[in-house]
């Protein structure tokens, strides 16, 4: 008993410390983008022709790109918009996706074959490609994005929660409460949605690294955010020509990228290992 209990321990542990990790690394990175303004060395579009493409240094941190700007600063305030964009996206989508996927498995029947059927024709287009043809048709712009990125995302939230909400409403206290005369709209909101609340908590720390990729590629192909506003994507797309000779201007944009889509995946590993966990006890 002792050595079972011992793995248990250690997979606890382990658990802890990734998702302490996961929260270290996102508390820096949105905590950098939130007080960028105050904490930005340089003003990210100042260009400096004569200091330009300056390996990482005391006063350049991150170095400076092919026009003298500040990489650093570019970085923490690229992050503003991506982080704002994949915020609203995952509200959006994880809105839409969770109240649909409720409709469908509670109510079932036409309504469920509608719903899945919408959701099915989503699925079968990639994401990316759906979110440049979208954007490439009306033209980029932050609330385009948004729109376009959750219009390909939402079927995700959609197809998990419809499965938790087939299950719940056989439930007894589903069938209890049907019986006490509640309402449906009482029934999905006192009783459904919250047992489906640590599955969507999941799938919202997910998704947002998911976000954060398609944004940047986006981005990177120019059909993100547009020039002068930084993002994380524009500078890898600006600093590729450059890469022999100032790496930096492409390769520390993209370790900030990494590390933000990282640390989402870790923290949505160790809230879904948590929940298992429950529900094994």
């Amino acid at each position: 008993m002792a050595a079972p209990r011992r793995r248990i321990s250690l997979r606890g542990a382990v658990r802890r410390a990734r998702l302490v990790l996961a929260l270290s690394i996102l508390a820096l990175v949105v905590g950098s983008a939130l007080l960028a303004p105050w904490i930005a060395p340089f003003d990210p579009n100042a260009m400096d022709l004569g200091n330009a493409l300056q390996p990482p240094s005391a006063e350049h941190w991150f170095g400076t790109d092919q026009l003298g700007r500040d990489v650093f600063s570019r970085a923490i305030v690229g992050g503003q918009l991506s982080l704002l964009i994949a915020a609203a996206v995952v509200a959006l989508a994880g809105t839409s996706g969770t109240l649909l996927g409720i409709v469908a498995g509670y109510r079932g029947g036409w309504i469920d074959g509608i719903i899945m059927r919408v959701a099915d024709i989503q699925y079968a287009l990639p994401p990316v490609i759906l979110a440049m043809v979208m954007v490439g048709a009306i033209g980029p712009s932050t609330t385009n994005i948004v729109a376009v990125i959750t219009l390909a995302n939402w079927a995700r939230f959609a197809r998990v929660i419809r499965a938790e909400a087939l299950s719940l409403r056989h439930r007894d206290f589903v069938l209890l409460a049907r019986l006490a005369g509640a309402s449906h709209l009482r029934i999905v909101l006192v009783h459904i949605l919250p047992n489906v609340r640590n599955t969507l908590l999941v799938l919202l720390t997910l998704d947002l690294g998911l976000i954060i990729i398609l944004e940047a590629t986006l981005s990177f192909l120019g059909l993100g955010i547009q020039p002068p506003d930084p993002s994380w994507g524009t500078m890898i797309a600006d600093g590729r020509g450059y890469l022999e000779r100032a790496w930096w201007t492409s390769i520390l944009p993209g370790c900030v990228l990494m590390l933000t889509v990282l640390a989402a995946n870790l923290l949505g590993d160790s809230l879904r290992a948590g929940n298992g966990s429950e529900e094994a006890r």
